[in-house]
């Protein structure tokens, strides 16, 4: 038996779950941040790989933990991962914070009105003043006056009456927002993808396990044969060695894609955010199917209007064009307003009523270059977002390519691949016939098993291959949240 063929079979499903993780990161596309401050609008950055894989795959657990095994179907996992992924949960809490953000440039616009009512008791020494001392003929002062309270009640008023710079930011802030909400939309669909893949890790992971187990079968059938061949004198010992040797390579890669399966459970779990410990088994098959794809062209002309992260990377740049404007609008005159009125006496029956009102324009003169500074930032910043819309145009044209060239092509592996298999179990089937018959010794029947264990990996391998690259065309499109059950199918 040759060791070289056999220590790759071996640990391809350890390599397949490490390209698995590595794919979701790659394919995830979200990230978008909202940060402000007084002198500078809010605004969504927008990046195609900012969120980390520990996001992606990340969670919080949700419920407890029970004895009964629960079915889980894709539209299942994919649900609990809306929910409870970390990813979706702090992208969620980005587009609350830009919320924030615009009700706060929003108030710039708005009048502000505080109510007090006090009551003040006071009592005062002219001692310290000297007043006390004073020698005046028929007239004499206290050292002490008081103690006397009055009450007072009233309200203050200030309103930002124009202000373009304000207008802008909160046009900004809005903008902001919208392109918060497109990122949330965005993250939702690469979750879908990275919860898809790891669900169809599974499925792969179980077809392993059963093409597994049919190879221990025909191993330890073919070791059988040959210890009955040497008992009867038939055979020689090398090939019960030989048998045996192959039957324990089999139960050693039958250990090692069960724990691959286990892993790829767990993996799963995690991104979904089911109880810890709660046992689940997987609902759905996801068998191969066929699709009918757009043209490239079709694709392409939807992915770039329906993309959120597209959108999102828009509307990012246009808010970045309102706060550069707003920068800019420092400069302005700004009209404002503010007044109080207070009823003041004694008593509250007894007060009479006071106001002050004041109007006017205020225009900056010298601000030591802090608006040259804040433009500077508002330029740069503009450059960036715009910067980051081109690459995402980028990044869809080059996503929707390669998904087409993966599908083609797993398209083809599958069929070969299945062929294959099918060469292999007969090869396999006349080998046995002719070691059974003595025409030649357990080497052909052992490279045969090797060879159908090869073409089994080959074929799992491109079905696998196959339903990620749907899914994964289904994501470059924009429609992986919406649509994913029209291209893998399931319940």
């Amino acid at each position: 038996m040759d060791p070289v063929k056999v220590i790759p079979r071996t640990i391809l499903g350890i390599s397949q779950l490490l390209l698995l993780i590595m794919a979701a990161s790659a394919l995830s596309a979200q990230a978008q941040t909202v940060a402000g401050s007084s002198r500078t609008v809010t605004a969504a950055t927008v990046s195609t790989n900012q969120t980390a894989t520990s996001q992606n795959l990340g969670s919080v657990p949700s419920g407890t933990a029970t004895s009964e095994v629960l079915g889980l179907t894709l539209r299942d996992a994919i649900a609990r991962a809306v929910r409870y992924n970390l990813g979706v949960i702090e992208t969620g809490e980005n587009a609350r914070n830009a919320r924030g953000q615009r009700l706060i440039a929003l108030s710039g616009l708005l009048p502000h009105v505080t109510a007090s009512a006090t009551q003040t008791v006071n009592q005062i020494s002219l001692v310290p003043s000297g007043i006390s001392q004073a020698r005046i003929p028929g007239v004499s002062f206290p050292a002490v006056i008081g103690p006397f309270s009055y009450v007072e009640a009233g309200g203050n008023l200030s309103w930002t009456l124009f202000s373009y710079e304000s207008i802008q930011r909160f046009r900004a802030a809005r903008t902001a927002e919208q392109a918060a909400k497109l990122s949330y939309n965005d993250t939702l669909d690469a979750i879908t993808l990275t919860v898809g893949s790891i669900y169809l890790q599974v499925i792969e992971a179980t077809s392993r396990i059963t093409a597994q187990e049919a190879q221990v079968r025909n191993a330890q059938a073919s070791y059988d044969q040959a210890l009955r061949q040497f008992e009867a004198g038939t055979a020689p010992r090398i090939d019960v060695t030989r048998t045996q040797v192959q039957l324990r390579t089999e139960q050693y890669s039958l250990s090692v894609t069960r724990n691959n399966f286990s892993i790829a459970k767990l993996t799963l779990s995690r991104a979904i955010g089911l109880p810890l410990g709660q046992p689940f088994q997987i609902a759905d098959e996801l068998p191969y199917a066929d699709i009918s794809p757009p043209s490239v062209d079709e694709a392409l002309r939807l992915a770039f209007k329906t993309r959120s992260d597209s959108l999102s990377a828009r509307a990012a740049q246009k808010a970045a064009e309102r706060a550069l404007s707003a920068a800019r609008a420092e400069r302005y005159p700004v009209a404002a307003a503010k007044g109080n009125y207070s009823a003041v006496g004694s008593t509250f029956e007894q007060s009479r009523g006071t106001f002050t009102f004041q109007a006017g324009i205020s225009i900056p003169v010298f601000t030591g270059g802090q608006i040259a500074g804040d433009i500077t930032q508002a330029e740069a910043a503009l450059r960036q977002r715009s910067a980051e819309a081109e690459n995402i145009r980028g990044q869809i044209d080059y996503d929707v390519r390669t998904a087409f060239f993966n599908l083609n092509a797993a398209i083809e592996q599958v069929a070969v691949t299945r062929q294959n298999v099918d060469l292999a179990n007969e090869t396999l089937s006349r080998s046995k016939d002719r070691f059974a018959a003595g025409v030649t010794d357990s080497v052909e029947v052992v490279q045969s098993e090797q060879s159908l264990a090869s073409a089994n990996d080959q074929y799992i391998t491109a079905l696998y291959n196959h339903n990620v690259a749907k899914l994964s065309l289904a994501h470059s499109l924009g429609v992986a949240r919406t649509d994913y059950s029209q291209y893998l199918g399931g319940k």
